[in-house]
C-alpha cells in the first residue's frame, strides 16, 4: 500500500515519517505542498516539524498549500489521514477535526518520552492497540495545548473522539488531557506526540526491557496498512 507524507516548507518528521511507513510494510511516497496531485497514494502522512516558520499560527499557512484541497477533499471520500503534531495543528486550521493548539502553559518547549493512554480503537490508525492500552511516544512541541470551547468538548467526549489522552502529567495544560483526536468517521486522526520516533529498536523511547527498545508508534503504521489491505 502507499502512504503519501507529504514535505512543506519546514518540515522536520517527514522522512522519519517515511522509514516509519517502510518499517511497517508500505511504499512511502514523497509528496510536495506545491502540488496537486497525490500520486494515487492509498493514505496520507503530515509530518511534524515547524511549517512556514510556524508564522500567524502553528499550521495555519500550511492549511492552505495548494495540496492541502486534495488532502481535504480525499478525507472527506475516507482516505486516512494522519496529522503528526505540526500536522494535528494543520487538520485543526483545515477543519479536518475540532478544536485548535495553542502555546504551551507553561510557555516553553518541551521535548520527553510521554506516556499516552489509547482512547479509541476504532480508527483506521489505531485499531491494533487495545482500548485503553498505555503506550510511550515522544513528545516535541512548543504549542501542543488543546482547547475548544464547553460545547466543543462536550460534543468529543460524547461522541468518542478522544483517540489519545496524556497520562501521569499534561504536559502542555491540553484541555480534558487531550493528547490526540479522531474525526467522526474514523479515517482521520491527529496528536501531538510523535509515534515516527518509536518504530525501531535501538532508536526509540526506554523501556522496563533495555534502553531505546519502544516501539509503540509502529503499531500506528501497521494498522492504516491493515486497514487499506482489508478494504482492498
Amino acid at each position: 500500500m502507499r502512504v503519501g507524507v507529504i514535505t512543506f516548507p519546514g518540515s522536520l518528521d517527514d522522512r522519519d515519517a517515511q522509514r516509519a511507513v517502510r518499517l511497517a510494510g508500505g511504499e512511502a511516497v514523497a509528496l510536495w505542498h506545491g502540488n496537486h496531485d497525490l500520486e494515487d497514494v492509498d493514505a496520507i502522512v503530515l509530518p511534524g516539524g515547524f511549517s512556514y516558520g510556524d508564522y500567524l499560527r502553528c499550521g495555519a499557512i500550511a492549511s492552505h498549500s495548494p495540496i492541502m484541497r486534495e488532502v481535504v477533499d480525499a478525507a472527506g471520500k475516507g482516505m486516512p489521514v494522519l496529522g503528526i503534531c505540526n500536522g494535528f495543528q494543520m487538520l485543526t486550521e483545515a477543519h479536518l477535526l475540532p478544536g485548535g493548539l495553542i502555546r504551551n502553559d507553561h510557555g516553553s518547549f518541551i521535548c520527553r518520552d510521554q506516556k499516552l493512554r489509547v482512547e479509541n480503537t476504532d480508527t483506521a490508525w489505531t485499531h491494533g492497540y487495545e482500548k485503553g492500552q498505555e503506550i510511550v511516544i515522544p513528545l516535541k512541541n512548543g504549542e501542543g495545548g488543546f482547547i475548544a470551547d464547553d460545547e466543543t468538548l462536550a460534543r468529543i467526549e460524547g461522541e468518542g473522539q478522544v483517540a489519545f489522552r496524556y497520562v501521569d502529567v499534561n504536559p502542555n495544560g491540553s484541555r480534558n488531557n487531550i493528547a490526540g483526536l479522531t474525526n467522526e468517521r474514523g479515517n482521520v486522526v491527529g496528536l501531538m506526540p510523535h509515534p515516527e520516533h518509536a518504530v525501531e529498536l535501538g532508536f526509540g523511547p526506554d523501556t522496563e526491557k533495555r534502553m531505546k527498545s519502544g516501539v509503540d508508534g509502529l503499531t500506528m503504521f501497521e494498522s492504516v496498512l491493515q486497514a487499506l489491505v482489508g478494504r482492498a
